[in-house]
């Protein structure tokens, strides 16, 4: 697993709902594909890990990608 030199960020080309999980997978290099099938496995499986929250709480925290944060054209 390698990090990324570039800040953590939600993905805009991975993904699904909000980018949160293509963003991590980014970051450290990771395949986003696996990562999501891990995330929901881990989700369904473990009641001490309530994945949905973890997700909005991620999905507030983290930064968008440049695209989000760009100004939109007038």
């Amino acid at each position: 697993m390698r990090r990324s030199s570039t800040p953590l960020k939600r993905s805009t080309d991975h993904r699904m709902i909000a980018g949160v999980v293509g963003g991590i997978a980014e970051h450290f290099g990771l395949n986003v594909t696996l990562l999501r099938v891990v995330y929901v496995v881990v989700s369904i499986l473990s009641v001490a890990f309530p994945g949905i929250l973890v997700y909005l709480l991620l999905w507030i925290i983290i930064p968008g990608g440049s695209s989000e944060l760009a100004a939109p054209a007038t």
